[in-house]
């Protein structure tokens, strides 16, 4: 892959069932850039945990997923809208996504206003 960014935009319905298609969609993506088959396992698992947080923090909704990716690097941003992080703020499934998340990433935020995941994974070769 060249230098140059790419993005890549996947809108799915807040539906834990349906966590396969992110996770599928993050490894190809990863792919795109100079990552190896571990880092790109940790994608995968970075990109499921926090489909599945967003489900709960915004469900019956969509949720809008942009990677961006050149040879070094995948962002994340899971775009959540109005969801409001404080409404699962120390429940078990935010802890273990904080937790998961901040192990994975090299980069992780939870923004606001707009609502958002922000994560950064560096490629490792």
């Amino acid at each position: 892959m060249s230098d140059s960014m790419t993005t890549v935009r996947l809108t799915v319905a807040a539906d834990p069932h349906l966590a396969r298609l992110v996770r599928m969609t993050a490894a190809n993506v990863a792919m795109l850039s100079s990552m190896s088959v571990e880092r790109v396992e940790d994608m995968r698992m970075a990109a499921e945990e926090a489909f599945v947080f967003s489900c709960g923090l915004c469900p019956g909704t969509d949720v809008a997923i942009r990677f961006d990716v050149d040879a070094t690097r995948v962002g994340m941003v899971f775009e959540l809208g109005d969801a409001s992080f404080e409404d699962a703020a120390g429940s078990e499934s935010a802890v273990y996504a904080d937790l998961i998340l901040g192990a994975v990433c090299d980069e992780y935020e939870k923004r606001t206003a707009p609502t958002a995941l922000v994560m950064t994974l560096k490629a490792d070769v």
